[in-house]
């Protein structure tokens, strides 16, 4: 039994084939590239060395570390306070979403600088398009609610030659809105992603930080920090996850013909069937869902598009010169 525990401490979950993350990290080698790292790393129970997944500072050196190492950056940091996602699953949502692109252009995967991905909510990490241009040299709209995030993303591209003009971004100064104010008439883009604000109010986000730290560290949580951060806007909205991407559904039904493929991530199963619903409803072509998992987190990506198949045929024979 405890050889078995031990095995499950220190294996991974399954992961996409693609995503550089599998197996355990090289503590050592990040340790190198990002010597800040060095005051976060510990022996664990079992004597393998490991990092304090609950300490914010670590898990922004961790993320700084991976990013250099595997991304091909120079320099990569967030003003404190903002989101500092776990990247494997940043980078699975990017692989997946890949896949789902290829199943439009005859099982290629779409690469190039010419495909142009929508991130609506970038945030200050700007993890998505660092990932999608160095996995598949994709370009980028980052959108955002938060000018200081749009501001400190833009410092992260800046700074590092190889993101040189491969991210615009844009400011969305309605917060309502999604697609509206960010997309114009004539643009056009490949796909959409999104990692949406799961819950509805503050409060409901504390509450279910006490509850995911309580289980992971099998006693009571009181102070409800989460390991990654987050400001308002990037973790709550009004409505929550369903509101929100209902709205999301519901406006790029008026985007139809910008983008070949929409996109979000979905943490709750128990809202599917209303987005299925919402998504037949406004005359989608098609959906699909596609499940991920990572650490103690169960999510999906649900995507979908407005492009009969022969519509999607001419976009990829247009767009995607890669077969």
């Amino acid at each position: 039994m405890a050889d078995s525990k031990k095995k499950e401490e220190l294996e991974k979950p399954t992961l996409h084939p693609r995503n550089k993350h599998t197996g355990r990290y090289d503590l050592k080698k990040l340790k190198l590239v990002n010597p800040e790292l060095k005051e976060f790393v510990t022996k664990n129970k079992y004597g393998n060395f490991t990092v304090d997944f609950f300490n914010p500072k670590a898990v922004k050196a961790l993320n700084k570390a991976l990013l250099i190492s595997q991304y091909g950056l120079d320099f990569w940091d967030i003003p404190d306070g903002f989101l500092c996602p776990p990247i494997p699953g940043r980078a699975d949502y990017i692989h997946h979403i890949s896949d789902i692109l290829a199943t439009s252009n005859d099982g290629v995967l779409v690469k190039g600088d010419a495909i142009k991905c929508l991130d609506i909510g970038v945030g200050a990490n700007c993890v998505y398009p660092i990932i999608g241009n160095n996995e598949y040299g994709w370009s980028f709209i980052g959108s955002d609610i938060d000018a200081k995030a749009i501001e400190a993303a833009q410092k992260i591209v800046t700074s590092n030659p190889s993101l040189h003009g491969k991210v615009a971004f844009r400011l969305q100064s309605k917060p309502e809105h999604i697609f509206s104010g960010i997309l114009n008439e004539s643009d056009k883009v490949d796909l959409t992603i999104c990692n949406p604000p799961f819950h509805a109010t503050q409060a409901e986000a504390e509450a279910g930080t006490l509850r995911k730290l309580s289980n992971l560290k099998k006693k009571r949580v009181k102070k409800a920090e989460l390991n990654f951060s987050g400001q308002g806007g990037e973790l709550w909205t009004d409505g929550g996850e369903k509101r929100f991407v209902l709205n999301m559904i519901n406006e790029s039904a008026q985007f139809s013909k910008n983008s070949a493929w929409f996109s979000t991530l979905v943490s709750k199963q128990s809202n599917l069937r209303s987005f299925y619903d919402r998504l037949e409803k406004v005359g989608a072509v098609e959906h699909k869902t596609t499940p991920m998992e990572q650490g103690n987190k169960m999510s999906r990506i649900i995507a979908w598009t407005f492009l009969s198949p022969t519509e999607m045929k001419v976009w990829a024979d247009e767009r995607w010169e890669n077969k």
